[in-house]
């Protein structure tokens, strides 16, 4: 699939017609580069107004484009995150069922949708809202689903970390705790290097700690977890011998209900995000179809309003799509300024001849209307 299309409008001037254009364009293009597709953009006659809206509309064409263009790469990247995520093969996204390709090659207007009998900028401006809607929708949605992911995250963070400031609820069994109205066991981490120093000095570090109390639940690349048991009226000043000895005391208290309230909120964690995910994959998939189809109906108006103010009323162009590869760009150029009129092409072909500037902030000034779509 081509990502990369080129909109053109070529002037049909007296004694010519579209089909007589449209006919010489094919040929040319088959004899000077077989390989660029080529197709009708059929725009059905609008509403034109006077010239001054039209003047006034070209001013906003090229900005509500890039606004409207990026919402729509904005979604694709979404879907495309959301797919990789998922483990979901990379399906072909589709504008009713038509490949995103197909809908603009072969693009037919909705009438229904669009009226062709209401005001440009009216069109325009629906569109332009419409496009808005669906992006603060979208912000509102990833946002909810990341909050979620960030959630996770943090938990996954606890979980995986080093024994030094992860989460030990799940290493610690009911045996291995000891609390009674006497005793107490604590949780120490030390360096993985430092486990003989740990067991040859932590009977002695206070008055009153149980001999022989000290147990290893768990090691990882760094340290190891032990237990040991001791009075509950020496464990403050346990706590202080064994940091001074570079032995980290962790805060930690054994709690079945802590326990499986942590486990139960994060199987619902993990199930919300499995279906917000789902479920903003999905709004994606159909919101780029609505949005892809509003940018197509955005194009045919731009085409449109720039078609005439370029080449005059009554409305007499024809307009194409194309798919050029990059090596034969300057002859698809130079093929559509040889199907202009010789008076239009001199006029439009250089500023400092005194010609005039491409309408709606094209970059470069041709003798017909151009402007480039990319579909990532």
């Amino acid at each position: 699939m081509a990502t990369r299309y080129w909109v053109a409008s070529l002037p049909v001037g007296q004694g010519s017609s579209e089909s007589s254009i449209w006919s010489r364009l094919q040929e040319s293009i088959s004899k000077q580069a077989f390989d660029t597709a080529l197709y009708r953009f059929n725009i059905p006659n609008l509403r034109v107004g006077t010239l001054d809206s039209l003047l006034a509309l070209s001013d906003d064409l090229l900005k509500s484009n890039n606004f409207i263009e990026g919402v729509s790469h904005k979604i694709r990247r979404q879907i495309e995150e959301l797919e990789r995520v998922s483990g979901v093969v990379s399906s072909s996204l589709t504008v009713d069922g038509v490949p995103v390709d197909s809908y603009l090659t072969r693009f037919v207007w909705d009438e229904a949708k669009y009226p062709t009998v209401s005001p440009l900028k009216e069109t325009v401006d629906g569109i332009h809202g419409q496009i808005a809607k669906i992006e603060d929708d979208l912000k509102v949605r990833v946002a909810e689903y990341n909050n979620v992911r960030s959630q996770l995250n943090a938990i996954n963070r606890k979980q995986a970390g080093s024994l030094a400031v992860r989460d030990l609820s799940n290493m610690v069994k009911p045996e291995d705790i000891v609390n009674s109205e006497h005793l107490t066991t604590l949780l120490a981490v030390v360096s993985k290097y430092s486990q003989k120093d740990w067991l040859s000095s932590y009977e002695t570090l206070t008055t009153y700690v149980v001999p022989r109390s000290s147990k290893k639940l768990h090691e990882d690349n760094e340290y190891a977890l032990y237990t040991v048991t001791l009075f509950n009226r020496d464990a403050d000043n346990f706590r202080t011998k064994a940091r001074e000895r570079n032995f980290q005391v962790r805060d930690f208290e054994y709690n079945p209900e802590t326990q499986e309230s942590r486990k139960q909120e994060l199987e619902k964690l993990m199930q919300d995000q499995e279906a917000l995910r789902s479920s903003l994959l999905q709004w994606c998939y159909t919101s780029y179809g609505e949005v892809f189809s509003s940018w197509m109906h955005f194009c045919a108006v731009r085409v449109f309003s720039e078609s005439i103010l370029r080449y005059g009323l009554p409305p007499s162009f024809l307009s194409v799509v194309l798919s050029p590869s990059v090596k034969n760009e300057k002859k698809i150029r130079s093929i559509l300024e040889g199907l202009c009129s010789s008076s239009n092409s001199a006029y439009w072909k250089t500023e400092d001849e005194g010609g005039m500037a491409g309408f709606a902030g094209d970059a470069d000034a041709h003798p017909y209307v151009s402007f480039t779509i990319n579909l990532v």
